[in-house]
């Protein structure tokens, strides 16, 4: 296993046998950091799970009407559990994650994942990288992004 990335805690990903193994720590942008950990590293494609700590999340629920999302954030909530995939799209990482939150009070909110910030302590992802690149195109009818196979 060797460094891929340091960050200011030490690093931020290592490889593993089957992909990648990324610790973010307070402040991270956990999407930004898949996409550039995609990029530097030229998956072609992964799935991903994760935990942690996040100071913010926002979710946001996709209105076919609208043909738009409808947000909502929360802060100061444990990450749960988050689950995606990554592909490709007009060239850039195309990241697809929903996941599960809940705060002091137990109660859980989830959905697809539109941002997420890491908070105190870290939050833990491990990507599973696939070997064959797989794109997103936006579905005409529903105006949604769609992994192609």
């Amino acid at each position: 296993m060797t460094n891929e990335a340091v960050g200011e805690h030490g690093p931020r990903s290592i490889r593993t046998p089957t992909g990648h193994l990324m610790v973010l720590r307070q402040g991270a942008d956990v999407l930004a950091e898949l996409a550039d950990l995609a990029e530097r590293e030229a998956i072609p494609s992964a799935s991903f799970v994760g935990m942690g700590f996040l100071s913010e999340v926002t979710f946001g629920f996709y209105d076919f009407g609208k043909k738009a999302f409808d947000p909502k954030t929360f802060h100061n909530v444990e990450l749960a559990s988050m689950t995606g995939t990554i592909a490709w799209q007009n060239g850039k990482p195309s990241i697809h994650a929903h996941g599960i939150v809940a705060g002091a009070d137990f109660a859980g909110v989830g959905g697809h994942l539109l941002g997420l910030k890491v908070g105190t302590g870290s939050l833990e992802i491990t990507i599973a990288v696939h070997d064959t690149r797989l794109e997103r195109i936006v579905d005409p009818g529903i105006k949604a992004n769609i992994l192609q196979l």
